[in-house]
């Protein structure tokens, strides 16, 4: 730098003619001035150089938190909610008319199959049943009577006593009175039953709710309104729903063997509306054999035993079903996986070569705070899972931390 400031120097001067007097002292006081802006140029020059040279470095590896995948054994669950039925409902209804003498039970209290909730006036048909058998008492007689004649009749037309027209005709009476004692004893047997029917029993054991009747009102057979309902209690079904898309799903699932399918009878195990487990498992009683035509989905029974009383119809709970077992699942957090907006996945991964790399999977099942991953993705790959907002593709990666090496 000296020796290029000297040369430059040296040039100047011989360029220049000798002055003398006020004039060459004043351009002699603005050559050193001159002379040290070059210097400055020169070295911010060679300043600029150095910095491009500096910017072809390459950029150090970004290190990245990852998850080398390894096969589990789980239990495939779906969570399901609705609210809960009494597997028997029975509207208590009069099947007689009449006037209800006496209320005959406790409202909001525990009946029996067979007990009589309500009394209907029977005078009306106590005295249809007393002329029933009357009648009956009569026609009996009647035929009897007509027995003894024909029985005589008989042997009278032996020794040609009587003609066998009179015989004929003795036959034919004691026949005609059989099929009156017949129909006797049916309306008999009818009277019997209505007078039965103005004790109105309980169709079924369970609960019974408010009457909606009381003494002194008039029922009768036909009416719309029931006088009470009686829920049995002792276990409850729910009814829930699935989509048909993720029926097809599990078919699939069971089909290529990588469920093993847990069928009907499955155990569910139910949560309370606050959050409570409730100690007795359910059963999985049955699956709808159509799909909704309106909302497209499958219909799903479950029955829980209820013997503490502790469910309640019109209860919202929820329902842990196990819909089978895979031995051999990729479980990949979810805050690794991203979602473009058509609903498809994908995941970043560090390939053979120590860079950044987008796949894309499958991951329609959830499975506590992961994803099942289906397709796209086998044993030993390395799911990027912390650093993932600097990641890019094609970026190289350094491997800080791997979460599969923290659980073992």
């Amino acid at each position: 730098m000296v020796v290029h400031m000297n040369k430059q120097l040296e040039c100047c001067r011989s360029g220049l003619p000798a002055l003398s007097g006020p004039a060459s002292t004043a351009r002699a006081t603005r050559w050193p001035v001159m002379l040290v802006l070059s210097a400055a140029l020169a070295l911010a020059g060679c300043g600029d150089r150095g910095d491009a040279g500096g910017s072809g470095t390459a950029a150090a590896p970004i290190e990245v938190g990852v998850l080398t995948l390894a096969p589990q054994r789980i239990n495939e669950r779906t969570v399901l909610s609705g609210r809960l039925s009494a597997l028997m409902v029975s509207d208590v209804r009069p099947q007689i008319g009449g006037i209800v003498r006496k209320r005959l039970f406790t409202e909001g209290a525990d009946v029996k199959a067979g007990q009589v909730l309500y009394q209907i006036d029977p005078a009306s048909y106590q005295a249809a049943y007393d002329q029933a058998r009357g009648t009956l008492a009569k026609a009996e007689a009647t035929l009897a009577s007509a027995k003894t004649k024909a029985a005589r009749y008989a042997q009278l037309a032996k020794i040609g006593a009587v003609s066998a027209q009179d015989d004929d005709d003795a036959v034919a009476a004691v026949r005609e009175d059989e099929a009156d004692v017949l129909a006797d004893r049916a309306s008999l047997e009818s009277a019997r039953v209505n007078l039965g029917y103005t004790r109105i029993t309980a169709p079924i054991s369970g609960r019974i709710g408010a009457s909606s009747v009381t003494e002194g009102a008039l029922v009768t057979a036909d009416q719309t309104t029931a006088l009470a309902t009686i829920q049995a209690y002792d276990r409850m079904y729910l009814d829930v729903t699935r989509s048909s898309a993720e029926w097809l799903r599990l078919r699939q699932a069971y089909a290529s063997g990588r469920l093993q399918h847990a069928g009907d009878g499955a155990v569910v195990r139910l949560t309370m509306e606050d959050g409570t487990p409730y100690p007795h498992d359910g059963v999985l009683q049955f699956s709808g054999i159509t799909v909704d035509q309106t909302t497209g989905s499958v219909t799903l029974r479950i029955v829980f035993p209820n013997p503490d009383g502790e469910l309640l119809p019109g209860m919202f709970v929820r329902a842990q079903l196990d819909e089978g077992v895979d031995a051999n699942a990729l479980l990949v957090p979810q805050l690794a996986v991203t979602r473009a907006s058509d609903g498809s996945a994908s995941v970043w991964v560090v390939d053979a070569t120590g860079h950044a790399k987008q796949v894309a999977v499958r991951a329609d099942t959830a499975y506590h705070d992961q994803w099942i991953v289906s397709s796209g993705l086998k044993a030993g790959d390395r799911v990027i899972v912390d650093g993932l907002q600097k990641v890019q593709a094609g970026t190289a990666v350094h491997v800080a931390a791997d979460a599969s090496a923290a659980k073992s």
